[in-house]
């Protein structure tokens, strides 16, 4: 076990390594040179020989699936070709780790790994090769516990006092320890250790490789569970070629190793046959499937099909065919992307919604749970480029000049949204240093904010129920000035907060800087219902309104809206 533990390390200490060196660049190759079946076999082979993993790779498939970069059938042939990379671990294990002595390797490894972690910087490049070379030496120490404690067991063991189970049983055991170690490789160690000792037959040692061909598949499952049609796609894929293939191998196994026993002496080099039959099995599984990857992923996105989430309300039901109606579906799904922005800036501060809200809005009314931030974020990004394909399809057809002027005030009234929500997300990482702070100052900072906030959201609610434009337009007035207001409180707070030393210097900046996203954001939520329920005549005199008060910020931000 101590072996195991020790291999394993130096396993994960290679793949970070090799990663963080050539992380991008593997990447690279995956992204990139996959047009094609035969390439794509080829780039997930190479990528998983050299990062020595096969769930790291295909955890990237899964990744570059999810984002659209990656079609369906290269994606199955990267799988494949992963299978083909992952058996370089036997070959590894069976030539080098069993064929000199280990220790020769190891020690030396870790004696200069550990020499130039001292020397080197641990970010830097030399540091990361020390790293890698750390790692093989773990590796090869962690053989070399497994080899002399299983030579020492197999002194007194004969595979006699084993019930007679039948290869079945193996296959189970193979699959169900890599399925729990999360590691072909270190299933693959075992078996060769065993072997190597005598513990077990060649047939055992190959039907537990088959098995472990089968268990490595439970990390990918496990990548695209809750994850998007396509990611599910590749995790089913990746499933029914191991099972597939594992299944034709251990029917045909005594054909197989008849095969390899032609190429090499399984009796005297049993390790370097096991190695074969792994690769021959495996390659064996990719010239099989080769000729129905178009039908597999037919049949899968039949399984999974892509399920496009509506998050508009009203948009999708109304034709841009009549600009009147278009006008209004695109006003009232505006105030929906407001309030779901609203939604968002108050879960960033967690501010309990119904403070606000009285019931659940259109994004999560049908949900049973809620949306994390980054999902919801992710929403009101794909629903502003509905609502911006909208307004592009209006602009299609004959409008007047009044009918293209309102849009262009709708269009500009998005984007205020959008940018008060970046505004928020932002300053996240600031508000949670405010909150969590030793500072009593910061902690009522971070307070006052909030309460900022929700009086501004009230302010908001108020102004879109009021019916009669006038009585909107003068809302928003006295909303704007309350917001100028309080920037120029906390401005002298801060001030009398430092002349006092209540805040550290360190601090200062990260408050100001706050203070001016915060009140950026909430002027440009203001300008966003200006351009959605004020005449042009209401616009300029709101606007001239601003330049009096001699507000820096509303000229900063008022350029857009105008």
């Amino acid at each position: 076990m101590a072996g195991l533990g020790v291999f394993l390390f130096g396993m994960l200490l290679i793949e970070e390594s090799v990663k963080a060196l050539s992380g991008r660049a593997f990447r690279r190759i995956i992204r990139m040179y996959t047009n094609g079946r035969l390439r794509s076999i080829g780039s997930g082979a190479l990528v998983t020989a050299l990062l020595q993993s096969s769930s790291a790779v295909s955890l990237m498939v899964l990744a570059f699936v999810g984002a659209g970069v990656m079609n369906m059938p290269n994606a199955i042939g990267v799988i494949m070709g992963s299978n083909i990379g992952t058996t370089l671990t036997a070959w590894i294990i069976a030539t080098i780790g069993f064929k000199i002595k280990i220790e020769a390797l190891a020690l030396p490894f870790i004696g200069m790994g550990a020499i130039g972690l001292i020397v080197f910087r641990p970010t830097s490049k030399p540091a990361l090769v020390t790293r890698l070379l750390i790692g093989f030496g773990f590796l090869f120490l962690g053989l070399d516990f497994m080899k002399g404690s299983v030579e020492s067991f197999a002194q007194t063991f004969s595979l006699d006092q084993l019930p007679d189970y039948g290869l079945w049983f193996y296959l189970v055991v193979g699959t169900l320890i890599t399925a729990l170690m999360q590691a072909s490789a270190a299933t693959i160690a075992i078996v060769l250790t065993a072997m190597n000792s005598g513990l077990i037959t060649f047939d055992i040692g190959a039907v537990m490789v088959i098995g472990a061909n089968i268990g490595t598949t439970v990390t990918v499952l496990l990548g695209a569970i809750g994850g998007t049609p396509a990611k599910k796609r590749v995790s089913l894929s990746h499933l029914i070629f191991n099972m597939i293939t594992g299944a034709i191998a251990f029917s045909g196994l005594p054909i197989l190793v008849y095969m390899v026993s032609l190429i090499v002496d399984i009796q005297s080099d049993s390790l370097v046959g096991l190695a074969l039959f792994h690769t021959f099995f495996n390659i064996l599984g990719v010239v099989l499937f080769f000729p129905f990857l178009g039908l597999l992923s037919r049949s899968l996105m039949k399984i999974y099909p892509d399920r496009k989430t509506i998050l508009t309300v009203y948009l999708h039901q109304t034709p841009t065919e009549i600009a009147d109606a278009a006008t209004l579906a695109l006003r009232k799904e505006l105030l929906h992307l407001l309030q779901e922005c609203q939604l968002y800036n108050l879960r960033l501060l967690r501010i309990d919604e119904k403070l606000v809200f009285d019931n659940a809005l259109p994004f999560e009314a049908s949900r049973k749970r809620k949306y994390t931030l980054d999902q919801l974020y992710e929403n009101i990004k794909l629903l502003h480029g509905e609502v911006f394909t909208f307004y592009s399809r209006i602009q299609t057809h004959r409008l007047n000049e009044t009918e293209v002027k309102e849009l262009e005030r709708l269009i500009h009234a998005s984007r205020n949204m959008m940018n008060s929500i970046k505004n928020f997300k932002g300053f996240r990482h600031n508000m949670d240093e405010f909150d969590g702070a030793d500072s009593t100052y910061l902690n009522s900072q971070y307070t006052a904010f909030r309460k900022r906030l929700v009086s501004l959201y009230h302010s908001l609610s108020r102004i879109t129920g009021i019916p009669v434009k006038d009585g909107q337009y003068d809302a928003m007035l006295d909303t704007y000035r309350q917001v100028e207001e309080e920037d120029n409180r906390f401005i002298e707070s801060t001030m009398k907060a430092v002349a006092e030393k209540k805040v550290m210097e360190m601090d200062i900046s990260s408050l100001l800087l706050v203070n001016r996203l915060f009140t950026q954001a909430c002027r440009m939520q203001i300008f966003s219902l200006k351009d959605l329920f004020l005449t042009q005549e209401q616009i300029q005199r709101f606007d001239r309104a601003m330049d009096n008060m001699g507000s820096t910020g509303a000229e900063n931000n008022g350029a857009e809206s105008k």
